[in-house]
């Protein structure tokens, strides 16, 4: 029961979320505006589900600390990035397509669907405060490791593009130095060790190991749907030097460059 009702709960918050979210495009015209809060709406799940969870006070605060850290400077990050920018042109693009049938499809396919995949990737988050004990010992200590080293990864990778980006003479240029240089994409792969870390602080707990479907299906969107293949789908025809690029430089897990 306490299994259902934290998961009950959580869900509960992403819903009021997602539905504030989708009435604020309707009036911006803006379906984007859900990109800043793919991080914020963990940091309501973590709240949620450390206030509602019965187990162990140290580890449910640890999830909640560690997940609020990370989704509020993704989310002021994003948020800033996006400042004054248009419609994403993927959103631009259903809107025109769908016509006025986009505010309803919106709601499902793009709200709805970002709240069920955030549900599902916070499992560990959601689950890992339930269990009485044990206390926190040196599972959790390798997994705020791994979760730290994600964060500098996702930190140091995108102030190091900001910077690029900001230089007006790199345009149509490709970043290929600082953390860069060892993977084509290393806020991804910091993401990616973020959410196996959270994992592991949960797994301590035994029956954490079960929540196991939410770093894996994190790491399958940061690699294969919405993260690397979507972004690479036609980068290359915009920047010619990415083709090199890609041959020398890992797509995903850091490693030296060839050649």
């Amino acid at each position: 029961m306490t299994v259902l009702a934290t998961f009950g709960w959580c869900a509960l918050g992403v819903a009021v979320l997602m539905l504030v979210l989708w009435l604020a495009s309707i009036r911006l015209r803006d379906v984007s505006i859900i990109d800043p809060f793919w991080g914020f709406g963990f940091v309501v799940v973590a709240w949620i589900a450390g206030l509602s969870a019965p187990g162990d006070p140290g580890r449910r605060a640890l999830l909640v600390v560690l997940t609020s850290i990370w989704g509020l400077r993704l989310f002021g990050y994003l948020l800033w990035r996006n400042h004054g920018a248009p419609e994403d042109f993927r959103y631009a693009a259903m809107r025109t397509r769908q016509g006025r049938r986009f505010v309803w499809i919106s709601l499902v396919s793009v709200f709805a669907l970002q709240g069920v995949l955030m549900l599902v990737v916070s499992l560990p988050v959601q689950m890992g405060g339930i269990p009485s004990g044990p206390a926190l010992g040196p599972v959790a200590v390798l997994g705020t490791i791994c979760w730290a080293c994600g964060l500098a990864f996702e930190t140091i990778g995108d102030s190091q593009l900001a910077r690029f980006r900001a230089n007006a003479d790199n345009r149509g240029k490709v970043l290929a130095t600082g953390l860069w240089r060892y993977t084509r994409h290393p806020n991804y792969f910091g993401d990616f060790l973020v959410w196996w870390g959270l994992w592991l602080i949960a797994a301590e707990t035994g029956w954490g190991v079960l929540t196991f479907p939410g770093p894996v299906l994190m790491s399958i969107l940061l690699i294969r749907v919405s993260g690397v293949s979507l972004l690479e789908r036609d980068i290359g025809a915009r920047r010619p030097g990415y083709a090199e690029y890609v041959r020398r430089t890992s797509a995903f897990f850091p490693r030296p460059p060839h050649g």
